[in-house]
């Protein structure tokens, strides 16, 4: 495998569950895959979501923004017939109160470039709301116009696989603190391949790895959590010393706003 307005249609949540507050505090070491991660607490990150084939397989991440919208990566290339699982922590439990929701209704980004990684996101409408609780409430959005500041610590969270050289995926959600790379930095690794619709993190030990793809990485802005990232690609090895990349909700959100505001 890190206090702002929020989407057309999260002011209907109140105030019990707004966004980016977990009600359940997420605890990080080193506020320092996932690979080299740690096990969340249960619940720290309730706008985590698992996206499931209808056998049950976790094959992506995701964000839940809103009561009926769920982003995440467009090389997920999730369907309808797919699964967007709420409330989850431990895959092998049979005991969580999770929340599963069919999809009504998937949004590409029209510029999204499979070959070059470019514009990676996909929104997502639920069929039915999810019920928002101490386990299950949204991220906030970053917007246009904020700077992340060069090694800002934040954190991605995710079931993928913990290292590159094994398929092998933990059943407990996974989080790890990482800092953001420069677009200076990055393309010094990467070259021509970065856009602007991309973020770089990581390269400190620490990376997200396959089956992460389409979850968060989220900073914290005042008391709030915010999403700054949606997974997106990497080295294929989950190399943790060379940066992963990230779509950037920055360069996104206007599109993001428009989608919910039309449908």
């Amino acid at each position: 495998m890190a206090a702002l307005l929020v989407l057309v249609g999260l002011a209907l949540l109140g105030s019990t569950y707004g966004c980016g507050v977990p009600a359940i505090p997420p605890k990080v070491s080193n506020y320092n895959r996932i690979v080299n991660g740690e096990t969340a607490v249960p619940g720290s990150w309730p706008w985590q979501v698992s996206l499931q084939d209808g056998s049950g397989f976790h094959f992506c991440g995701a964000s839940l923004i809103s009561q009926y919208w769920v982003v995440t990566a467009a090389h997920c290339n999730v369907n309808r017939n797919h699964r967007v699982i709420l409330g989850e922590h431990d895959r092998s439990s049979n005991a969580e109160q999770i929340q599963v929701k069919s999809i009504a209704l998937t949004v590409t980004h029209p510029n999204w470039n499979p070959r070059t990684m470019n514009n990676d996101i996909t929104l997502l409408k639920l069929s039915s709301p999810a019920t928002l609780n101490s386990r299950v409430s949204p991220v906030c959005l970053a917007e246009p116009s904020d700077v992340l500041p060069q090694g800002i610590k934040c954190v991605t969270t995710g079931w993928g696989r913990t290292s590159g050289t094994t398929n092998a995926s933990p059943a407990r959600l996974q989080q790890v603190a990482l800092p953001l790379v420069t677009v200076t930095q990055c393309k010094q690794y990467w070259g021509t391949q970065i856009t602007e619709a991309m973020i770089c993190a990581g390269a400190s030990g620490v990376s997200s790895c396959q089956g992460d793809s389409g979850g968060p990485l989220v900073c914290q802005k005042g008391s709030a959590w915010n999403l700054i990232g949606i997974v997106s690609w990497g080295t294929q090895n989950c190399n943790v010393r060379a940066p992963a990349m990230y779509a950037r909700v920055t360069y996104l959100r206007s599109w993001i706003d428009r989608v919910v505001a039309s449908n």
